[in-house]
């Protein structure tokens, strides 16, 4: 990767740049048997779409907050990629009441509603599916997102000091996220390009977004991100290590 990125968006420009093709982020929902394969330019063209929908559509501006409730998902990781491109901060988990837009999953959507701003809600269903019935209050993502555009610039420059991430808490910069990525990677087995990491862990940590998004990001690597991976036994998760090459496990 490029020593030169400073925020996480630099970090998928360059993985954009150096090898589009290769996979980046596989799901897998053990509930629903669900599994959805994004290569680096699939990845990258859902970040600038939702990029565009954060900054045209929902009109946030560098250092808004954006409440993430969502679980570990493709769909989130994208958003929190859309947010590092914008310059907003995404806090995980946070107070929807705090923010200034909201972005909720099928099960947080009464506690979403503390919002007075944007509301955005993801059904979470296999290949990005809309709602049935899109939820009261809220505009389905599955609906809004598919128009904007494949391409994104941000109005203004994103300064890699300024505030990207909040999760259990902590606040991160820009930097400091790719920092401690790149600084941490070698403990979770991230070694190089090469390195495909199988995580199983929330993203409501630095250690389940570490492992989840950004230490792959950060290392030319991937991630095999799984949700409900206790319902997997230890033969099919070992058949899943296999099949997926998988290089290290966070779980």
């Amino acid at each position: 990767m490029n020593a030169t990125d400073r925020t996480p968006a630099d970090l998928l420009g360059s993985a954009l740049a150096a090898d589009p093709g290769r996979p980046l982020v596989t799901f897998y929902d053990d509930a629903t048997g669900e599994r959805v394969e994004l290569s680096v330019a699939t990845f990258a063209n859902w970040v600038a779409k939702t990029a565009n929908l954060l900054q045209d559509e929902l009109a946030a501006e560098p250092g808004d907050r954006v409440a993430l409730l969502l679980p570990a998902h493709w769909q989130t990781a994208v958003w929190l990629l859309a947010c590092a491109s914008v310059g907003v901060v995404a806090d995980v988990s946070g107070d929807p009441a705090a923010a200034e837009v909201v972005v909720s999953g099928p099960d947080t959507l009464e506690k979403a509603r503390a919002c007075s701003g944007a509301r955005i809600a993801l059904a979470l269903r296999p290949l990005g599916g809309r709602f049935p019935q899109p939820p009261e209050g809220f505009a389905d993502y599955a609906v809004e997102v598919p128009g904007q555009g494949d391409r994104f610039a941000p109005y203004v420059p994103v300064a890699p000091e300024a505030p990207a991430l909040i999760v259990a808490g902590r606040e991160f910069t820009g930097a400091e996220v790719v920092q401690r990525a790149r600084a941490e990677a070698t403990e979770l087995g991230l070694t190089g390009p090469a390195s495909r990491i199988l995580s199983g862990l929330s993203y409501d940590t630095w250690e389940g977004l570490r492992a989840g998004l950004y230490g792959p990001l950060a290392t030319g690597g991937s991630v095999v991100l799984c949700r409900n991976l206790d319902r997997v036994g230890d033969d099919a998760l070992d058949k899943r290590v296999e099949s997926e090459r998988v290089t290290a496990i966070a779980r």
